[in-house]
């Protein structure tokens, strides 16, 4: 038997492990956020993982994305972190999709997903694909605003309408409502921003570039993976235990 995923056995149970080693996860975007998701997923035995970039890494992306290293500059997201969960577990069917959702091309992006991680940070893009989603009836969790923000402990995994302090929230609510949706399970933080400096030219279409710390993006990626797994083997943890001890170490 492989020793791989079995501490994650040991507390989940065998059922729960299967599940997800059947279960087909998708990440809509691999930053700060998504890459962490994804090393959640991948850490936790999901047999099969589409993930979606279109982005290559750039330097100034080495302080908070999973992948981003010296000697990875230049090269796909969705590629970089393939070959990682790969290692992680060879066993792990990846898809890296290089490329941009936009309401215009959403389409092609669907599969016979079970779970969908929305780490996009274009509000547009995910109004889009959280419709789509509702639309097929897959269970769907979308990341908030981690930029300009510094205490992780402040992030939470909530329902939007019970969102507050956070001004991405307001305005997923406001264009989700627009679209008959009341309703979605989303992480964030109500941490008020702090005062940054605009060091680094904003893209097209853009008023600036937030600031970010290694952090806070990391915990909200990994809170993220943490509930999409949780989600996936509800009714199928383990109701009681023969031990009578638990060891604390890892």
């Amino acid at each position: 038997m492989s020793e791989r995923f079995l501490r994650n056995e040991m507390i989940l149970g065998k059922a729960a492990a299967d599940k997800l080693a059947a279960s087909h996860v998708c990440v809509f975007g691999l930053g700060g956020v998504g890459s962490y998701a994804v090393e959640a997923l991948a850490r936790s035995g999901v047999g099969e993982l589409t993930l979606i970039d279109q982005d290559v890494y750039s330097e100034s992306n080495i302080n908070r994305q999973l992948g981003a290293l010296t000697s990875t500059v230049g090269q796909s997201k969705a590629q970089v972190l393939a070959r990682r969960v790969l290692d992680i577990n060879p066993g792990c069917t990846v898809h890296p999709i290089l490329g941009r959702y936009d309401r215009n091309n959403g389409e092609s992006f669907f599969g016979p997903y079970d779970y969908i991680v929305d780490a996009i940070d274009l509000v547009a893009c995910k109004v889009d694909l959280i419709c789509r989603a509702v639309e097929r009836q897959i269970p769907i969790l979308s990341a908030l605003g981690t930029g300009n923000k510094l205490n992780p402990s402040l992030l939470q995994i909530a329902d939007l309408s019970k969102t507050y302090g956070c001004p991405l929230a307001r305005v997923m609510r406001r264009e989700l409502g627009r679209k008959g949706i009341k309703h979605l399970k989303v992480v964030f933080s109500p941490e008020e921003p702090a005062p940054t400096l605009q060091l680094e030219a904003p893209p097209p279409g853009r008023r600036s570039v937030p600031a970010s710390v290694p952090w806070v993006p990391s915990v909200a990626g990994l809170m993220l993976g943490g509930a999409v797994v949780m989600d996936l083997a509800e009714g199928l943890l383990p109701t009681n235990s023969t031990d009578t001890e638990r060891s604390d170490a890892t």
